[in-house]
C-alpha cells in the first residue's frame, strides 16, 4: 500500500469546506497553518508538493455578503475574483514562515483538452517545482462557464496529478475514506482500506452527497481515482478536518487507498506511444545516441522535418538510415522546426524572432 513517506511528487486537494468556516465564511487559520507545517516537513525530505485548493468563491461570497445559496453565474464569477486574491495570499502567508515560495496557477478544462495549452501548463508547473515552489492550483472560476469547467476540484486534482507526473494524490475530505454506503445514514457501512480495481459494484456504492460549500461527492472522487490510477498515481481519500491532516495520514489515520496500475513515468510513455504521428523529425547519429542515453532532442540534431504539425502534436523520430527511434510531442510547429533545425538552441530567438524552448522535444514528452 502507498505511503506518504515514499512519495516523490505529491498533489494534495483541499476543498472549500476544510478551508473556510461554514458559519462565518472566514478562513480556518489554525488548520491552514497546520497544513503548511505538514507541507514544509514533506518538502524537507525531497518530495515535490502541489496544492489544489478550493475556496475562492466561498471567501468572495463572505466579502460581498452574498447568500449561502447557489449563485447566478455572474455572481459566482465575481465572488471568485474577489476571493481568489485572498486565497492566494492566505497560502503565501501560511507557507512563507517555512521558507516556501508559492505560485498561483489558474486553469480551466480547456487547458488540458487543448494539447498546446496542456504542454504550456505542464512546462510552467515543472519549472515552478524545479525551483522548489509550491504551486497553488485552482479552477479559474472567474472566466469558466459550465462548458469549460472541470466542475469540481477532485477531477481537477486528478488532472493536475497527471499533468505533473505525480505518484501520489491525496483528497482531503469530510469523510475518512470510501465506504460501502453512506456512513452517516447506514450504520452497517464499512470502509475500504485498499481498492485495487474500481468495479461496477464499487461505483454503485458511491453517493452524490457533498457538503454545503463543496461540490464534490463520492462519485467525483471515484472519477478522480480512475484518472489518477490509470496514469500511475496512487490516490487516497482521507479525513481533512483534523489539524495536520497529512501527518495524521502518515501516522495511520483512516483512509482508503486506490492503487495505481502503472508507474506514472511509464504510463505517460505509453500514452505518447499510442498516438498517431502528424509528421517526422529525422535526426543525425549524434542526436540518436543522445536520445538513447536519455537526452532531449535539440534542434541542432535535426537534419530534416517532414509533414505539417502544430505545437504539441505527436511526431515520429527517425534516424538518418530510416530506423524508427520513437515518438514525441513537438514543442514547435513544423514551420518553426524547419527554421531552427540544425541550429544551436541559443540561436532560436534570432531565427524565429521570439524566445523559444531549448529542446524541440523534451525527454519527458518522448517514447522511444
Amino acid at each position: 500500500m502507498a505511503s506518504l513517506t515514499t512519495a516523490r511528487r505529491l498533489v494534495v486537494k483541499i476543498g472549500s469546506a476544510l478551508l473556510v468556516d461554514r458559519k462565518s465564511g472566514a478562513l480556518r487559520l489554525d488548520w491552514l497553518r497546520s497544513v503548511a507545517e505538514d507541507v514544509a516537513r514533506i518538502k524537507s525530505r525531497g518530495t515535490d508538493v502541489v496544492l489544489v485548493s478550493s475556496g475562492s468563491i466561498a471567501l468572495g461570497r463572505q466579502v460581498l455578503n452574498l447568500p449561502a445559496t447557489v449563485l447566478p453565474l455572474e455572481q459566482s464569477q465575481a465572488a471568485a475574483a474577489v476571493g481568489q486574491i485572498r486565497l492566494a495570499r492566505a497560502w503565501e502567508e501560511a507557507l512563507a514562515p517555512h521558507g516556501i515560495t508559492t505560485a498561483q496557477v489558474l486553469v480551466t478544462l480547456e487547458d488540458s483538452a487543448d494539447r498546446r495549452r496542456y504542454l504550456n501548463s505542464r512546462a510552467t508547473m515543472e519549472t515552478l517545482v524545479s525551483f522548489g515552489v509550491v504551486p497553488i492550483v485552482n479552477e479559474n472560476d472567474t472566466v469558466a462557464t459550465d462548458e469549460i469547467r472541470y466542475g469540481d476540484n477532485d477531477r481537477l486534482a486528478a488532472q493536475v496529478a497527471v499533468t505533473v507526473g505525480a505518484d501520489q494524490l491525496i483528497l482531503l475530505s469530510d469523510v475518512d475514506g470510501f465506504y460501502t454506503g453512506n456512513p452517516q445514514t447506514d450504520p452497517t457501512a464499512t470502509r475500504y482500506e485498499v481498492i485495487d480495481h474500481i468495479t461496477p459494484e464499487i461505483e454503485a456504492m458511491a453517493g452524490d452527497a457533498g457538503s454545503g460549500l463543496s461540490k464534490g461527492g463520492m462519485k467525483t472522487k471515484l472519477m478522480a481515482a480512475k484518472t489518477a490510477t490509470a496514469s500511475g498515481c496512487a490516490l487516497a481519500i482521507s479525513d481533512g478536518f483534523v489539524l495536520n491532516p497529512l501527518s495524521a495520514l502518515e501516522n495511520g489515520a483512516n483512509a482508503t487507498w486506490f492503487t495505481p496500475h502503472l508507474d506514472p513515468h511509464l504510463a505517460r510513455k505509453r500514452w505518447i506511444a499510442a498516438m498517431k504521428p502528424q509528421g517526422v523529425l529525422v535526426v543525425d547519429n549524434g542526436a540518436a545516441q543522445a536520445l538513447a542515453s536519455g537526452k532531449s532532442l535539440l534542434p541542432a540534431g535535426v537534419s530534416a522535418v517532414e509533414g505539417s504539425f502544430g505545437r504539441g502534436d505527436p511526431v515520429a523520430i527517425r534516424a538518418a538510415d530510416g530506423r524508427a527511434l520513437g515518438l514525441g510531442l513537438s514543442r514547435y510547429t513544423a514551420v518553426e522546426a524547419r527554421a531552427i533545425k540544425g541550429h544551436q538552441s541559443q540561436d532560436i530567438e534570432s531565427l524565429l524572432g521570439y524566445p523559444g524552448r531549448a529542446a524541440l522535444i523534451h525527454r519527458d514528452d518522448m517514447a522511444l
